[in-house]
């Protein structure tokens, strides 16, 4: 492998790091700075920060790099991102922490200019693979940001931070020594217009037999969005969970999770197809969650992890639904549509979730996974429908 791209592949799997690294330690950290116990909105509102500042950043970022160069951009976002995790290691106030997450949020969304700088350096008959192990960087990250995040906070409560600042400030220098430019820096004048983060959902609304797929996406993403804000509230207030088995428990639900979207959604999508496949990802989604409700043993947890994690087997199935909704020619626009429903969800579920965590917080904290089985339930439906006038997919001799 060229040596550019470990650095993009490094610089992704930071990523992921970085954005699992805060779930097992944020609770406790929280608690530190505003000296409360009721600490589940603020979770909600750093999340949600978070993913605005991807939502309004990506498209800017992926513009900058067409005009400036993907080097550039990269490094500011390394250097940003490195910057980021010292002042979140010292911060004393929510101000503050608040800032940093922001400012990690920017910073992330340096994935499309990745994303364009492979496709810049790559010959079209690789890109499928180095796309998929583009995928995996950021699976391995999330695996590992949550267990060291866990171990190091243990420790130290601010350790973890400290540690993916010299992380990053390792990969900048990598990035400032050996990564090249991929193209040459356009001078054209930047469209202002198409930094509108909104502006790809206008056309949807001109077609409503899109709504329902679109509604799925924003279903299932919204759903994700829990687990970063209640996993770690739950475990420590239903199993008194310290940061180490916090991230365990989410490391363990990624190495699944990695292993069932790596081996199951071909072979499920052949014996089910698609639509199948896609509603029983969601019912064994909802199984395990109902049981963690339930749940009054953290050994529960670790045991449904398999079950948990055969909800995914069902994505691939629905992206490829997805893509026979609209014919070739706007593929582009209607994968930009998608794109915003998922941001639109890192942004409006945190809030909604962690609103609801505080409200049954004390009562019975398992009482959020059966809100957001019902939020899966809403899905049902709408697969059925959105599905109904799909072009049937074509043979590869096709």
């Amino acid at each position: 492998m060229n040596r550019p791209l470990l650095v993009i592949y490094a610089t992704i799997g930071l990523d992921a790091v970085g954005i699992g690294l805060i779930f097992p330690i944020l609770p406790r950290l929280l608690e530190d700075v505003t000296r409360t116990q009721n600490i589940a909105p603020y979770i909600g509102i750093m999340i949600a920060l978070y993913g605005i500042m991807q939502f309004i950043f990506a498209p800017v970022l992926g513009a900058l790099s067409d005009n400036l160069g993907r080097r550039p951009v990269l490094l500011i976002s390394l250097a940003g991102a490195a910057i980021n995790y010292v002042l979140l290691a010292f911060a004393p106030q929510l101000w503050m922490l608040l800032l940093g997450r922001a400012i990690a949020g920017l910073t992330s969304a340096n994935v499309s200019v990745a994303t364009a700088y492979i496709t810049d350096i790559s010959p079209e008959d690789k890109r499928a693979g180095r796309f998929g192990l583009f995928n995996a960087m950021f699976g391995v990250g999330f695996i590992i940001g949550p267990v060291l995040g866990g171990l190091l906070g243990d420790y130290w409560l601010r350790l973890p931070f400290i540690a993916a600042a010299v992380l990053n400030a390792c990969n900048f220098l990598l990035a400032l020594f050996i990564l090249p430019e991929s193209r040459t820096p356009g001078r054209q004048k930047i469209d202002l217009a198409a930094l509108n983060p909104l502006r790809p959902l206008r056309w949807v609304l001109s077609m409503k037999g899109l709504l329902p797929i679109i509604f799925v996406f924003f279903i299932l993403s919204a759903t994700g969005e829990a687990y970063g804000v209640c996993w770690a509230l739950w475990g420590f207030d239903t199993f008194q969970w310290n940061g180490f088995w916090i991230g365990l428990s989410l490391g363990a639900f990624g190495v699944c999770q990695t292993l069932v979207q790596a081996l199951l959604p071909g072979p499920a999508t052949k014996l089910l197809g698609e639509r199948r496949a896609v509603l029983v990802g969601i019912a064994c989604a909802c199984i395990a969650l109902v049981a963690m409700a339930f749940a009054k043993q953290g050994w529960i947890v670790f045991a449904i992890m398999p079950i948990f994690a055969l909800g995914s087997i069902g994505t691939p199935a629905l992206q490829a639904l997805a893509t026979r909704q609209v014919d070739e020619a706007r593929q582009g626009q209607f994968q930009g549509v998608l794109a915003s429903a998922v941001s639109l969800a890192s942004i409006v579920a945190p809030l909604a979730f962690s609103t609801f965590y505080f409200v049954v917080q004390a009562e019975w904290p398992g009482a959020i996974w059966l809100a957001v089985v019902v939020i899966y339930s809403m899905a049902v439906p709408l697969v059925l429908l959105g599905t109904r006038t799909a072009r049937p997919a074509r043979p590869a001799s096709a």
